[in-house]
């Protein structure tokens, strides 16, 4: 199963900073910014998507209180089947994980967009994520 797109925290305060370093640093592998959600949470991805009618981010960067403890990360694995999503979200539960988003549609990403996010037993928030249609 591949890793569909990853986020990285940064300082809130060095966000802009920290923004252009990424866009001038992944320009060479024709990455740009693909969705912006409010000042500080930005996905970049490839110019041209592999999944019709997405505007594919697969880099994402979110900008966090500069006191923010334990600053953790975004990993998502992309399935074939939404079954997977719903066992992936039922076995995270069931081990201890906490519940961070059901599995379900996310439309504002894309239509087909069905995910369920888990924050682990340390802190890290790990999606599984399907694109098919159902």
């Amino acid at each position: 199963m591949p890793i569909d797109h990853v986020g990285l925290q940064v300082p809130q305060d060095k966000f802009q900073d920290i923004l252009e370093f990424y866009k001038e640093a992944l320009k060479p592998l024709n990455y740009e910014v693909k969705m912006q959600f409010g000042p500080c949470v930005v996905g970049m991805g490839p110019s041209k998507s592999d999944v019709e009618a997405y505007n594919r981010a697969d880099f994402w960067l979110t900008g966090v209180e500069a006191s923010t403890p334990n600053i953790t990360s975004h990993v998502a694995l992309r399935v074939n089947d939404r079954a997977a999503v719903d066992g992936f979200h039922a076995a995270g539960v069931k081990s201890g994980g906490k519940d961070n988003g059901a599995p379900g549609p996310r439309p504002h990403y894309h239509a087909n967009y069905y995910g369920a996010f888990i924050i682990d037993p340390v802190g890290n928030n790990i999606e599984v994520v399907c694109h098919e249609a159902m």
